[in-house]
């Protein structure tokens, strides 16, 4: 019904002003109206598309999560998740971007990913300490971006999926996919409701993972509460010293737009930016950061993470 109406308009528009009698009747000034105004919302609704895409989310606690046990001592098995990783994620690629094979994982492959999801949103997670809670959503959240991907393949990107509920939203990350301890979750609840205001560290964004180019690598291992603080720091320091992380293009500063989209992460500016990146950076590419003081382009590889 829009189709047709928007059709309607656009002939009688162009029969108006093609007319070798037409001025500016009474008729011709309501089509011309009716098109400016369907011009404008169209502008205006890309303008608000757009934007969403990029936008990047707050992070806004979800108090629920805040609980834990500090005296727990039990642990999570990622033993299916780690089996999964070492049969079908290649680390050895040439760009030094670890690529998944979406296209090599069987049927049985997929149940048992499915499995091991399924066991986690089953634990009570609450009961569990920090550490442990850490590496739970972590390696939950990359499972579940897996399984996306694999309900959905072959995809060029994940942004072409768009199972997010809302006329603006993009891509999968405010779908509810799980459901732990009786709260349905989005991969946007688990990354800025409960891992970033819970944790606080600008780590996390080398931990999770959007099965794209431009990401930092999904590790080759699931994170532990043992391995935890080695994989954050090995994840930040593979990501700063790769060039889709950091790199000096005609001498002009390109990084990540993970930088730019969570600013707030990594110090609330600029100077905070740098400030990060050079911790991690090599000798000669912190050198090279400290002694920066031009502009700073940013950008981002939405392809997949395949061969």
């Amino acid at each position: 019904m829009g189709r047709s109406l928007f059709s309607t308009i656009v002939t009688d528009f162009t029969r108006c002003i093609m007319s070798p009698t037409a001025s500016l009747t009474t008729i011709c000034r309501q089509k011309i109206q009716q098109m400016i105004l369907i011009m404008g919302v169209a502008c205006l609704l890309w303008a608000v598309i757009s934007s969403n895409a990029v936008a990047a989310p707050k992070a806004e606690l979800w108090p629920k999560w805040m609980k834990h046990d500090r005296h727990s001592t039990q642990t999570i098995s990622h033993h299916a998740w780690k089996l999964f990783l070492e049969h079908h994620l290649d680390i050895n690629h040439s760009s030094g971007v670890h690529r998944l094979n979406y296209k090599m994982v069987k049927k049985e492959d997929k149940q048992k990913l499915n499995t091991y999801i399924q066991t986690l949103e089953s634990i009570p997670i609450s009961d569990y300490s920090r550490n442990e809670q850490a590496a739970y959503w972590i390696n939950l959240y990359n499972a579940l971006t897996v399984k996306v991907i694999l309900e959905h393949y072959p995809v060029e990107s994940i942004m072409k999926i768009n199972i997010s509920p809302g006329f603006f939203n993009f891509g999968p990350w405010d779908a509810k996919l799980i459901k732990v301890e009786g709260e349905e979750l989005s991969l946007n609840d688990i990354e800025h409701r409960i891992l970033r205001p819970i944790w606080k560290d600008p780590r996390i964004h080398y931990a999770v993972n959007c099965a794209s180019i431009g990401c930092p690598n999904l590790a080759p291992v699931p994170y532990t509460s043992e391995n935890l603080e080695i994989l954050l720091e090995q994840g930040a320091k593979n990501f700063i010293n790769h060039p889709r992380g950091v790199s000096f293009k005609d001498n002009e500063l390109w990084i990540s737009k993970i930088y730019t989209w969570f600013e707030e992460d990594f110090g609330g500016n600029e100077k905070g930016i740098l400030q990060h990146l050079q911790k991690y950076a090599t000798k000669e590419l912190a050198d090279k950061l400290q002694n920066y003081n031009g502009d700073i382009e940013s950008d981002y590889d939405w392809d997949l993470n395949e061969p």
